[in-house]
């Protein structure tokens, strides 16, 4: 029984996150944000998913790859289980007022936060001079793409909580600077044993697309038989699996093994270390291997078969925009309102 006097949230409770069309999304996306996303599905929570295709272009982009990469983006979003109609699905560049608001924050953040995200600095490498401005500026747009939508959640990746740090900055200098309480200060969620999933070549790096080797990762276009050779030929070390967490301390290549097999089993690294404690990788990557195929073949034939048909996504994308459109434009209205920019037009 509820209390109707209770206090009543000032932000109604809203999930918003998004990937990066870059190309090739890999058993990394899918289990650090995929997965995560189609379960909040079921919490009752408004979902809000976008391809950030403006956040693609701040390194160069070949027109077509670009175009292909959101689809079949959107495609992966759909075959892991997101619903169009129980979600918002959409790309980012049909819904103008994520640029608008991005210029907002620009004249918000200030020169020293941007200076301390790391991200920049990993992207830039040591020619930094030669990079974008929209790559040094893109955290504000991020933080524009979240508080477009008055989100209060941000299910992230661990590398990308900074960001959503920032955006609460943001979002709390705006409420300061013109006394209003007008964004909320989203929170981010990282959940589940495998928010950062490790090449299969090298357990210290993180799984990664731009990887030159194709069996360092698992993509979510690979077949089943990709995928089991891929798991067999995983780097691992020559000691059996040991009965604790605690034992994996120094083996990268196990840990993320375990990690990746609780992440897909719905377990925990402690249960799968009780149920191969003691065995060796060659018992143990079989049954990975199996574990992976049940779960990520379905998602990888889904994809090829809604690829084959890129006008649906596109129409899937458009009814996605429209349905954004609508929650972002009130929300960016009134920003310029609070700013005092002069709205006469009907």
């Amino acid at each position: 029984m509820t209390d109707d006097n209770a206090p009543k949230p000032r932000f109604a409770p809203r999930v918003f996150s998004g990937i990066q069309p870059s190309g090739g999304l890999t058993l990394g996306n899918y289990l650090g944000a995929l997965k995560r996303f189609v379960e909040k599905q079921d919490e009752g929570i408004e979902t809000i998913y976008c391809l950030v295709d403006m956040h693609a272009i701040t390194v160069w982009q070949d027109p077509a790859k670009l175009r292909h990469a959101t689809r079949e983006a959107a495609a992966a979003f759909i075959a892991a289980g997101i619903d169009p109609e129980r979600s918002v699905l959409f790309n980012q560049s049909q819904v103008g007022a994520h640029a608008e608001l991005g210029w907002v924050f620009n004249c918000i953040a200030r020169l020293g936060w941007m200076n301390r995200m790391t991200q920049f600095k990993d992207k830039a490498g040591k020619n930094a001079e030669a990079a974008s401005l929209g790559l040094y500026a893109y955290p504000a747009l991020m933080a524009a793409d979240i508080l477009l939508y008055h989100a209060t959640e941000v299910p992230v990746g661990d590398d990308q909580k900074q960001h959503v740090e920032l955006t609460r900055d943001i979002a709390a200098k705006f409420n300061h600077d013109y006394g209003v309480e007008f964004f909320p200060l989203p929170a981010p969620v990282i959940e589940g044993a495998a928010t950062r999933v490790m090449s299969l070549r090298d357990g210290t790096k993180k799984m990664s697309k731009s990887d030159p080797s194709d069996a360092s990762r698992i993509n979510l276009t690979d077949d089943a038989d990709a995928i089991a050779q891929k798991i067999r030929r995983a780097k691992t070390d020559p000691d059996p699996l040991p009965d604790a967490v605690e034992g994996l301390e120094g083996r990268p290549e196990a840990r993320n093994l375990v990690n990746i097999y609780a992440a897909l089993a719905g377990s925990t690294p402690a249960a799968v270390l009780d149920e191969f404690a003691g065995q060796g990788f060659g018992a143990f990557k079989p049954r990975l291997a199996d574990l992976a195929v049940d779960r990520l073949a379905p998602i990888s034939r889904e994809m090829a078969r809604l690829m084959a048909d890129p006008a649906e996504i596109d129409r899937i994308l458009a009814r996605g925009a429209d349905r954004a459109e609508a929650i972002a434009r009130p929300i960016l209205e009134r920003t310029f309102e609070i700013i005092g920019m002069v709205r006469s037009r009907g």
